[in-house]
């Protein structure tokens, strides 16, 4: 076994905040769909396929190490917003929890000597640069374009761009899935 047992619990509580990522993401996807938010929706649901390959990564590499991984009971996730605005700062608020547990286990894993599992969860220090930094920024563009009404149409416009663009983040997810 190439972790040891405090890792392999550190790694499957992750996974609960991984799987809860895919289920608020959808959520919030078929929200916008319902508020006729197309390309909004259209982002969340790309962002809750890519949760859902992040936690594959996890419980594929627990297993792979020795370990064994747990499927995470869940609870459902908010499925009523205020606005996307409320959305985008539920989203940030995860992500920025998912950082400081990948934090956390990468000081666990360092304590431990853990030098797989510390290099396994380096894409994973990069990968939530990225995503705090995309929510910040959606964030900053909703409170640039404002509040009415038809801003909701340039902001909706504003997610189907980004669901539409491959970002170099987006390739190197896919190099990572052919190793």
């Amino acid at each position: 076994m190439l972790i040891t047992k405090k890792v392999e619990k550190a790694l499957n509580e992750h996974l609960e905040l991984e799987m809860n990522a895919v289920y608020s993401y959808l959520s919030v996807a078929s929200w916008c769909e319902r508020e006729g938010l197309e390309g909004s929706a259209k982002f969340f649901f790309k962002q809750s396929a890519e949760e859902n390959t992040h936690f594959m990564k996890f419980f594929s590499y627990i297993n792979e190490v020795g370990g064994h991984a747990l499927v995470p009971a869940l609870k459902a996730p908010k499925y009523e917003f205020k606005s996307i605005a409320e959305a985008v700062e539920m989203a940030l608020g995860h992500e920025q929890k998912v950082t400081k547990a990948i934090y956390k286990i990468i000081t666990l894993s360092k304590s431990e000597g853990d030098h797989a599992t510390e290099d396994f969860l380096r894409f994973f220090v990069d990968e939530q640069k990225e995503e705090e930094v995309q929510f910040k920024r959606i964030l900053d563009k909703i409170k640039l374009i404002g509040g009415g009404p038809q801003s909701l149409y340039y902001i909706d416009k504003e997610f189907d761009k980004l669901s539409a663009t491959t970002s170099g983040k987006k390739k190197k997810d896919k190099g990572a899935e052919a190793e």
